[in-house]
């Protein structure tokens, strides 16, 4: 078990430290303070990536609308006037 790059032997340790440091009677409410606050922060992270999703998503379909507009109207012709050359060849 593996958590943060701690192992159970240095998990196990802490836990100790914990115990006499806040005693047996505190560290069940630290606990629980403590998974309040990592919930909390999962949800947070949740509700930020569906936020980003959606912002992403919504960008993604006006971009496409934009252009599927930009294909349905006639292109524009240039306004300059091609002009052609006549080579002294060709009149004679």
């Amino acid at each position: 078990m593996n958590v943060f790059g701690i192992g159970l032997p240095e998990m196990a340790l802490i836990l100790v430290i914990a115990l006499l440091v806040f005693g047996p009677k505190k560290l069940p409410e630290i606990g629980r303070s403590l998974g309040k606050a990592i919930r909390g922060f999962q949800e947070a992270s949740k509700d930020f990536e569906n936020e980003f999703k959606r912002e992403a998503e919504q960008l993604e379909q006006s971009v496409t609308m934009k252009a599927e507009l930009e294909e349905k109207q006639p292109q524009k012709t240039s306004t300059k006037m091609e002009t052609t050359t006549v080579n002294s060849s060709d009149n004679g």
